[in-house]
């Protein structure tokens, strides 16, 4: 509930998201427009036009599921046709794409949200379309967690572009695909028929990710500001053990980046929410409830204080705090 005060009216909150929606559709309608099937993910801007880069593609689920959410926030159904037309045409490659870590980013932007309108009500129910959307996400979480590493002291986790070395902080987001793939009734089968819980991955990768890429001020090293996120670590992959931290996008692997702290920021209490869904004796195999929680929300509390700690007055953060 938003409280209105003198400098916030009702009326003038109305006429910003009307902005913001006359906006968005505008600029969605432009990509669409100037977009082609084999041009690729638009993912930078030169001159004020949208590039491709064909590099992870990472992006194309914003793409239509920018359109998608335009629907669902203004109502207009010309984006609702446009993100429902281009996910079914161009995002089966993604489903089934075993070289990113980008699976959250992609299809639950388009398949799930297209899933979460129908089961709303929010568009018109048709069992044959919400079985393909239901599919789609059910391979995409399996697929997401077969990109597997395992580390010397326990937990493993989903490896990134990078390689089998690599675990990056933004995957944290694309346990989404995984939650929603196992609340579907889904599974990992690999060699022997051997069946592999998305839980289980969903949760060792939230540990180790909290473990290795996120600070909490308690003597780590020199480095160890609490809440400060490191972009990437980097393992052995022979023997599983931790090595250093490390950086893609960011300035230094002893700073931070701040769209990184961002993943971690929203990618934990997305977890604690999908764990409302999730019966306590489910848990229990895997630590129980009450520890997995308490290991989300110190890594949610941590990052939130260091975002608010490190953000300029205007509200604007740094591209990295180091830099």
């Amino acid at each position: 509930m938003i409280e209105i005060n003198d400098t916030l009216r009702a009326e003038d909150l109305l006429t910003a998201l009307e902005r913001l929606w006359s906006l968005s559709a505008d600029k969605i309608l432009s990509i669409e427009q100037s977009s082609t099937a084999d041009g690729g993910t638009p993912v930078f801007t030169v001159a004020g036009k949208y590039t491709a880069q064909g590099w992870t593609e990472w992006t194309q689920g914003f793409q239509f599921g920018s359109a998608i959410l335009q629907f669902d926030g203004a109502g207009d159904e010309q984006f609702l046709e446009i993100g429902r037309k281009r996910t079914v045409e161009q995002m089966a490659s993604h489903v089934t794409h075993i070289g990113v870590h980008d699976h959250g980013f992609n299809n639950v932007s388009t398949y799930g949200n297209l899933r979460r309108l129908m089961l709303e009500g929010r568009i018109a129910h048709d069992q044959s379309q919400l079985d393909f959307y239901e599919l789609a996400l059910k391979a995409s979480g399996a697929v997401q967690a077969a990109r597997w590493s395992r580390t010397h002291d326990g937990p493993g986790y989903i490896y990134s572009f990078n390689g089998p070395h690599s675990l990056f902080s933004d995957t944290i987001r694309s346990l989404r695909a995984l939650a929603l793939a196992h609340r579907l009734g889904h599974a990992l089968m690999a060699e022997n028929d051997t069946s592999i819980s998305l839980l289980d991955r969903l949760l060792q990768h939230a540990r180790a990710t909290a473990q290795y890429n996120v600070y909490y001020g308690e003597g780590r090293d020199a480095y160890d500001v609490p809440g400060r996120v490191v972009h990437e670590s980097i393992f052995n992959t022979n023997d599983g053990r931790y090595r250093c931290p490390s950086t893609q996008q960011g300035y230094s692997p002893f700073s931070t980046w701040t769209r990184g702290l961002a993943w971690i920021m929203a990618g934990y209490p997305e977890q604690l929410e999908f764990l409302d869904s999730v019966q306590d004796a489910e848990l229990e195999p895997f630590g129980g409830r009450e520890e997995i929680e308490a290991l989300m929300r110190k890594a949610a509390r941590a990052t939130c204080d260091f975002y608010i700690e490190s953000t300029p007055t205007d509200g604007v953060p740094y591209w990295d705090t180091g830099a």
